[in-house]
């Protein structure tokens, strides 16, 4: 037979202030546990967001960011080429062959920040799934024309569509805003890539993506065009390449969340025990008359887990909510693969909020075990004189 779980909630209503007091000081730490798993979130959100599965992403042997790749022409012509590589209607390759670099540009509040800047073929819009222009226009050919990405004008100076600016030693003008589903791409520079190669890279490319006209057939294309001598190359599928990207950082993230949430919980679960040891400490005559009507010790040690978990279930309830409101707030960090800055937005779902409540939950048990094997051993006799 059970303790009516009525017994508890009529308990926690008597005493209020312990009640919340323990309750707050769980919702802290389950609060700053789902904003830093969220921020954890929203970066590997951002940068797996960035491939597609039906693109291949080409690198030169060897390389493993795009940093520190180089591309000949002949190879973005013989990949073009290649059977295995997607049309468009008009029966255009659909092959973006880009140059990748990373300048300094000033944002809002005066300080200085690393940008990337990214030279792409007019195909790129067509490659790249979930890239829309959403103001403005497609750059022109040939004219010093750029695009940018989402997340960038309300961060830097002059990059609002109808903007100038100014980076190695030209004018650009902004003539339109694209977004990316939330990528790491809308934190980039877009321009024509024959514009770019010039100015940065001389006459080399810094990666090849292209659409795939079977996706299935990744591992035979892989095998093609890694053992073809004219090549050199290394070929990945594009969104497992930005989801290795993501792994370092990302968990390094994460390590944190649970890190500090991990220090912070000892000391939330102290004050659970603080809680249920005057909890029983003043329930004495309870007990005993408890015990006297046939309830067992067990049924007593799980009636005061049942009211320390309900204390914590509220403190975790309470710090989910209050996480809500950074949902979707951009913030940004340094994408250590290319050292530019990476805006994203927190993400909180619904996973990670049962997370902060099963945490919540585990606190509970933890800080409520003690205090109710206190509660089960106590003698009848001595529990009903209010020892």
């Amino acid at each position: 037979m059970k303790i009516p779980l009525i017994y508890n909630l009529r308990s926690l209503r008597q005493r209020p202030v312990s009640t919340l007091t323990t309750a707050v000081g769980m919702a802290l730490v389950v609060a700053v546990f789902v904003a830093m798993m969220a921020l954890s979130n929203g970066f590997r959100a951002a940068l797996v967001g960035t491939g597609s599965p039906d693109n291949a992403f080409v690198l030169r042997k060897g390389a493993n960011a795009e940093m520190n790749s180089g591309l000949g022409r002949d190879v973005a012509n013989v990949v073009g080429g290649m059977p295995f590589v997607a049309q468009d209607p008009q029966g255009r390759p659909m092959i973006s062959a880009e140059t990748f670099v990373v300048i300094s540009a000033s944002r809002r509040n005066g300080e200085l920040a690393n940008v990337v800047v990214r030279g792409v073929s007019p195909m790129a819009l067509e490659v790249r799934k979930g890239v829309e222009i959403v103001e403005g226009r497609m750059f022109t050919p040939g004219a010093s024309e750029i695009l940018v990405g989402a997340k960038l004008p309300s961060r830097f100076a002059d990059m609002a569509v109808g903007d100038v600016f100014r980076f190695a030693g030209r004018d650009w003008n902004v003539v339109g805003r694209f977004v990316a589903e939330g990528s790491a791409f809308e934190s980039e520079i877009w321009g024509e890539n024959e514009q770019f190669m010039p100015l940065f890279r001389g006459q080399v490319f810094q990666s090849v993506t292209f659409r795939m006209t079977d996706p299935s057939g990744f591992e035979g294309i892989e095998e093609t065009m890694e053992g073809d001598p004219r090549l050199f190359v290394d070929v990945f599928r594009e969104d497992a390449f930005y989801r290795n990207q993501s792994s370092l950082l990302g968990n390094l993230l994460q390590f944190f969340a649970i890190f500090v949430s991990g220090v912070m919980a000892i000391g939330a679960v102290f004050g659970a025990i603080n809680t249920m040891y005057a909890a029983v400490a003043s329930r004495g005559p309870e007990i005993g008359v408890l015990l006297t009507l046939g309830f067992t010790p067990r049924n007593v040690l799980g009636s005061f887990l049942v009211e320390a978990v309900l204390i914590a279930l509220l403190g975790g309830l309470l710090g989910g909510l209050a996480t809500l409101p950074i949902n979707g707030l951009v913030t940004s960090t340094t994408n250590w693969d290319s050292f530019s800055e990476l805006a994203f937005a927190f993400r909180v779902t619904p996973g990670l909020l049962l997370q902060g409540l099963i945490f919540a939950a585990v606190m509970g048990v933890v800080g409520g075990f003690l205090p109710a094997r206190r509660a089960a051993k106590q003698p009848v006799a001595e529990a009903l004189r209010g020892a």
